[in-house]
């Protein structure tokens, strides 16, 4: 399925608009993450979100410490691939090889895990 024909079928339902594959993951999330994802994926929430990201990337950055984790550096170079160019395509560069691994993560009618 060609990334033109993704866009067809998401139409107007695509929260982010940005990338169909992106819209399709935060769909699979639970229902109060995914409004939470959404919110951060809107143009006007930047003011938000380049701050969010910068933090998560500096607390993944201490992961050596107890409450912090090296899950927070993917998660805020993911919310900073939304403003940064360099990162937006290496955003994917990464959806593309989960497209070709894990094609049913992009499923909507797969079951939630």
């Amino acid at each position: 399925m060609s990334a033109a024909s993704d866009e067809q079928t998401t139409g107007a339902e695509g929260t982010t608009g940005g990338d169909p594959r992106l819209d399709k993951l935060v769909h699979r999330l639970p229902p109060r993450i995914g409004d939470t994802v959404t919110y951060l994926l809107k143009p006007s929430s930047r003011w938000v979100r380049i701050p969010s990201g910068a933090l998560l990337i500096v607390g993944g950055v201490f992961s050596f410490l107890p409450v912090l984790g090296i899950w927070m550096l993917p998660l805020g170079l993911a919310l900073l691939a939304e403003d940064v160019p360099v990162l937006r395509s290496s955003r994917s560069k990464v959806f593309d090889w989960i497209e070709r691994r894990k094609p049913e993560w992009f499923d909507p009618a797969a079951p939630k895990k």
